[in-house]
């Protein structure tokens, strides 16, 4: 028997919704999905933990700032097609804040972006599932 080994890759997402109804969202800045709006986040650096790894996304990203310990985890999003690269592992994180919190597109991020929950456009990756999984 022949075993194959895969290779997974561990990611940090944030959903950061304000208290009146509207999520952040970034246009992505390159491939996979380039153009496409999703989830502030990224991939964990050497010696960090996924929570911090998804604070520096948000910040790099977004320009929001929040600490580790202000993320409330939402889950574990495991689907082994959730990325066109490769089986990709991601944790996601809740962040509640005022409405009219300033943001500013950095990083792998070409715009950033408040949309109404009630309008999404589509998203990249399983994006879609993480907030449902915020706001059902």
């Amino acid at each position: 028997m022949t075993e194959t080994l895969e290779i997974i890759r561990l990611t940090a997402d944030v959903v950061v919704t304000t208290t009146d109804g509207h999520v952040l969202l970034i246009e992505r800045g390159w491939d996979p999905h380039k153009g496409a709006w999703a989830l502030p986040g990224g991939h964990i650096d050497p010696g960090e933990t996924i929570r911090a790894a998804a604070a520096r996304e948000l910040a790099e990203e977004t320009g929001v700032y929040a600490a580790p310990d202000e993320l409330e985890e939402i889950g574990v999003f495991d689907r082994p097609d959730r990325d066109p690269r490769g089986r990709y592992v991601t944790v996601a994180y809740h962040l509640t804040v005022l409405p009219g919190t300033e943001i500013e597109a950095g990083s792998d991020a070409t715009r950033a972006q408040w949309w109404p929950l009630s309008d999404l456009p589509p998203l990249a990756f399983d994006h879609a599932d993480i907030i449902a999984a915020v706001t059902a």
